[in-house]
């Protein structure tokens, strides 16, 4: 059976650079840093005192105050995006088309806020005052399971936990649905709200966490000074569609997604293998898929992490996937405005990624002051740029060796 074009008609998000898609979009071009002083913990009992939060958000502009309540913060970002996208799509979930509408949205951590919350009550008056919402608030699917419910799709749902690699995989695993016919519509991405003492101190100790306790310069990734991640959260949402399905009701079609490459390491818990091997295969297995020339692509969005590791890996394994062609990639890392949004941070990339392709315009990698010796490519560096980008990667690597890719590419009749 001849495979599904696939395409995106709609897009949402709730971010450290804004509260929707407009606003977020506008500030990524702009260069604007979304990093502020760490709010939603003490910083005096951490090293690290910065971090990419999302502000003055509101869950009620999207669901009841009651219903809220039963939500953890990141299964309000993902169904206040979900709601986002479907109107940026204009796509109505009817009786006869929600048995065709799937939902497969990723988190990386689920519901953490939830978790020390209720182990506090846990501690200091026992188990009977334990909430009954507990387990459902805090397990990472349920983000695709209230958008489920909230918009009545009646298809495929599911959720792909894969560490900081979830939000790309549950958007690759939700376009191959609609490739084989599963679907018409999916509503994926992803979503993570992991600002809370128990995480923090877990990647503090860690020390994969900058120190850094200067918001605006804090992620820098691929520059020599970079000392580690600024963690962030939010959500992206995407509506993918099959090609009949938005002609057929005439959408408007931002971008195709052509492909999509999933690979392990089997090398570490939390390092990547060296010289970034399993990102390579991942790329040139995505790359595959799509059934295009390395020459076609424009722009790579780097998971970009500004940790030491991850940059200098990233750049090798894109040196050997696209040889020559490296050097003429415009890359950049928009967690440099955004930080790192964990499980979300792939799908707020597809999203960016998307947007470039459409609007022909790319977000920079900001605070890149110091070249390093072992990144010396084109990292569109502090300054977004006018090109067009007739086909783009995204790349996502999660703890565990989880390396995920798409590729989008301009839509073309």
């Amino acid at each position: 059976m001849k495979q599904k074009r696939v395409v995106i008609t709609g897009l949402g998000a709730v971010t450290p650079l804004g509260n929707d898609l407009k606003t977020t979009w506008e500030n990524a071009i702009a260069g604007v840093s979304g990093v502020g002083e760490l709010t939603r913990c003490d910083p005096e009992q951490f090293p690290m005192k910065v971090a990419a939060e999302v502000k003055e958000y509101d869950p009620t502009i999207h669901m009841d105050r009651k219903e809220a309540r039963k939500m953890d913060r990141f299964t309000q970002f993902a169904v206040s995006s979900a709601f986002m996208a479907l109107k940026d799509a204009n796509l109505e979930i009817t009786d006869d088309l929600a048995p065709r509408v799937g939902v497969w949205i990723g988190s990386g951590i689920g519901g953490m806020e939830t978790y020390q919350q209720q182990f506090r009550t846990f501690e200091k008056k026992g188990y009977r005052r334990v909430s009954p919402f507990f387990v459902p608030m805090m397990i990472p699917d349920m983000a695709a399971g209230q958008v489920s419910i909230m918009t009545g799709a009646k298809g495929i749902n599911s959720c792909s936990v894969t560490a900081c690699a979830s939000g790309t995989n549950s958007i690759g695993d939700a376009f191959k649905v609609i490739q084989r016919g599963d679907a018409d519509v999916m509503i994926t991405g992803g979503a993570e709200a992991p600002i809370t003492d128990m995480a923090v101190a877990g990647f503090s100790t860690a020390k994969a966490i900058t120190t850094n306790d200067d918001p605006q310069t804090a992620s820098r990734p691929f520059d020599a000074n970079r000392d580690g991640f600024v963690m962030g959260e939010g959500a992206g949402i995407l509506i993918l569609e099959s090609l009949e399905s938005a002609e057929a009701r005439g959408a408007t079609i931002y971008a195709e997604i052509v492909g999509y490459g999933a690979t392990g390491d089997a090398y570490h818990v939390t390092a990547p293998a060296p010289e970034g091997e399993g990102g390579a295969r991942a790329m040139k297995q995505a790359i595959e898929d799509a059934g295009i020339d390395i020459n076609e692509i424009d722009y790579l969005n780097a998971h970009g992490t500004s940790t030491p590791y991850n940059d200098k890996y990233e750049t090798l394994a894109t040196k050997s996937v696209f040889g020559e062609h490296a050097n003429r990639l415009a890359i950049s890392s928009t967690k440099s405005m955004t930080g790192h949004l964990l499980g979300a941070a792939g799908a707020v990339e597809a999203i960016l990624t998307t947007k470039a392709i459409k609007e022909s315009i790319v977000p920079p990698t900001i605070n890149y002051e110091t070249p390093d010796p072992d990144c010396d490519l084109d990292y569109i560096p502090n300054e977004s740029r006018q090109m067009e980008v007739r086909a783009a990667v995204s790349n996502s690597l999660g703890f565990g060796g989880h390396n995920a890719t798409l590729v989008f590419k301009a839509y073309r009749s």
